[in-house]
C-alpha cells in the first residue's frame, strides 16, 4: 500500500497550540455513517451504560534536555528506556541534535552531578546514552533541568512552558515512562468523568510508554517497508479480567486513543480474549488489519503520512477519514495534539 494514499492537505492555522479551556469544551466529531459535530461533554450521550473506556496511565516525564560535548551544545529528546548498564546506570536511546557532534564515549554534560556517556549511535540522530545515574535517581534531574517534550508542530519560542507543564499531562497520569503525551485523554474532566458515571459507563486503565517515535513520519514509498518504533507496555491480569467479562456481558470496548488500541490489539487473541501484557509492541496498524477487542475508538486528529491517520483509516476507512478530516477542517476543528477528538465507529460494524 502506498504512502501517498495517506496525504492530505491541512492549513497550518488548524494546528492547535493550546488545549481547550475547559478541556471538555473541545469539540468532539462523530464519524460512522454520517458525521455529527458535538462537544467532549456530549460524550455520555453517545455510547452506552455497559460500555467500557479504556485509558492509557503513562506519564509524561521532561525528556528534552540541553547539554555539551565540550564547548559545542547538544540536545536530546530521551524517548525509549533500555536496562541499566553493568554498573547501574540508566540507558535511554536519544535523538540528538545534531548528532554529527557526537562519537562513541563521548561525554555530554548537562549540569554538575548530571552527565552521561555516548554508548551507540544509529542513523537518523538516535543516540544511546548511559547516564551516571540510576534510572528511579534520574527522574529529579529530568525535573529539574529537562523540559516537556512538546511535538515539533507545537511552537514555543523557549521551548515548553509552566502551563505545559500541566497541559500535556493527562489526568490519569501515573506511571513515569513516557516522552509523548496520550492526547485523546486530556480532554477529560471532573464532571465528564461524573456524567459517565453517572450514565454507567465504567473506565479503567493500562500503561504504554508513548515514544518520540509515534512522530515520526513515514518516509518509505510503500508501507511495506517502514520499520515501526516498539513501545513498553503493561496490562495486569486485573485489568484483562475486567475487559474480557465486559465483552461476555455484551459491553463494547472504547479505546480513548491510538495507544490504548494498539496495546489492547497486541494482546488480544484472534477471538478477542485479552492477555496480561508485560513487553515491547511495535504493532503496524494499516488498512486490512482485522481488529480483534475494539469497538469503537476516540482519538485526535493526526499528521497528513503519520502511522497514526493509518492507524484511524484502518479502523474507520481511508475514504472515510479523509471525508472527516475535510468536514473538520471545513468546520474549525483544531488538530493535533493540544486539538479536538474524533469517535470512531468500526467500519466492519457499521
Amino acid at each position: 500500500m502506498k504512502t501517498d494514499l495517506f496525504d492530505f492537505e491541512l492549513p497550518r492555522e488548524v494546528i492547535a497550540h493550546r488545549p481547550e479551556n475547559p478541556r471538555d469544551m473541545a469539540k468532539l466529531l462523530s464519524v460512522g455513517n454520517r458525521f455529527e459535530d458535538h462537544r467532549m461533554i456530549d460524550l455520555p450521550e453517545l455510547i452506552q451504560p455497559g460500555d467500557l473506556l479504556v485509558f492509557n496511565d503513562t506519564k509524561v516525564i521532561p525528556a528534552r534536555l540541553k547539554g555539551k560535548r565540550g564547548e559545542a551544545g547538544i540536545e536530546v529528546t530521551l524517548h525509549k528506556q533500555e536496562p541499566p548498564s553493568s554498573d547501574g546506570g540508566a540507558r535511554w536511546w536519544t535523538f540528538a541534535k545534531p548528532a554529527k557532534k557526537l562519537r562513541l564515549d563521548d561525554i555530554v554534560r548537562f549540569a554538575d552531578g548530571f552527565s552521561a556517556k555516548v554508548e551507540s549511535k544509529l542513523d537518523g540522530g538516535e543516540v544511546l546514552l548511559a547516564f551516571d545515574l540510576p534510572p528511579e535517581e534520574l527522574y529529579p534531574y529530568l525535573e529539574e533541568y529537562g523540559k516537556m517534550p512538546l511535538p515539533p508542530y507545537i511552537q514555543r519560542d523557549a521551548g515548553s512552558d509552566k502551563q505545559d507543564a500541566d497541559d500535556y499531562q493527562t489526568r490519569f497520569a501515573k506511571y513515569r515512562g513516557a516522552v509523548a503525551a496520550p492526547t485523546a485523554s486530556l480532554h477529560y474532566t471532573d464532571r465528564l468523568m461524573a456524567a459517565l458515571d453517572n450514565k454507567g459507563i465504567e473506565h479503567l486503565t493500562l500503561t504504554l510508554h508513548v515514544g518520540a517515535g509515534t512522530f515520526l513520519p513515514v518516509k518509505v514509498d510503500d508501507l511495506k517497508d517502514h520499520k515501526m518504533h516498539s513501545e513498553i507496555g503493561h496490562i495486569n491480569k486485573e485489568t484483562a479480567a475486567k475487559i474480557n467479562a465486559v465483552r461476555a456481558k455484551g459491553g463494547r470496548i472504547i479505546a480513548v486513543g491510538t495507544t490504548a488500541l494498539r496495546l489492547l490489539e497486541s494482546a488480544a487473541d484472534d477471538d478477542g480474549t485479552l492477555k496480561p501484557f508485560d513487553g515491547e509492541t511495535d504493532i503496524f496498524i494499516t488498512p486490512g488489519y482485522k481488529f480483534k477487542i475494539v469497538d469503537l475508538l476516540l482519538t485526535n486528529f493526526h499528521l497528513p503520512r503519520s502511522t497514526l491517520f493509518m492507524l484511524v483509516s484502518a479502523f474507520a476507512g481511508l475514504d472515510r477519514m479523509r471525508a472527516a478530516y475535510q468536514h473538520a477542517i471545513k468546520n474549525g476543528y483544531r488538530f493535533y495534539s493540544y486539538g479536538d477528538c474524533s469517535l470512531l465507529q468500526r467500519e466492519d460494524h457499521l
